[in-house]
């Protein structure tokens, strides 16, 4: 998605490529076209090509969204019990492959309740302390 747009308007008088102070403003001609150029990692998003247009050519808001673009989608682990989202099959892939080892998919706290339902709360051949002298 393109966050840098020019309406019907823009006539390609190259003003605001001219009046770029941060250089993210370019063009190229090619044949008979001429396709104007804008870099987002250049651009300060100050908005002088939008006041120097003399077409009112620039749609600079969408300059000032700052929506989210999709990089990668990945497949997900989910906790066995409540499906809460653990982790990507990629990562489990290379962290048990290095550990030569399988973990169970548990979120948090499901895992610590396993590990709990582990250990029992008394054990038989121990007796209680008493504290205080109770």
């Amino acid at each position: 998605m393109s966050y840098f747009r020019v309406n019907e308007n823009c006539n390609g008088c190259l003003s605001c490529v001219e009046n770029c102070p941060a250089s993210a403003l370019s063009y190229i001609d090619h044949g008979d076209q001429r396709t104007l150029q804008h870099n987002m990692t250049k651009c300060a998003r100050c908005g002088q090509c939008w006041r120097i247009c003399p077409q009112d050519a620039i749609e600079f808001e969408h300059l000032l969204v700052g929506q989210w673009d999709d990089v990668v989608t990945m497949d997900l682990v989910r906790c066995r019990v409540c499906g809460r989202p653990l982790y990507s099959i990629a990562y489990q892939q290379k962290v048990f492959a290095g550990m030569n080892m399988a973990g169970e998919p548990l979120c948090p706290q499901h895992r610590q309740r396993q590990a709990a339902s582990k250990w029992p709360l008394s054990r038989p051949g121990k007796t209680r302390i008493n504290v205080g002298g109770k």
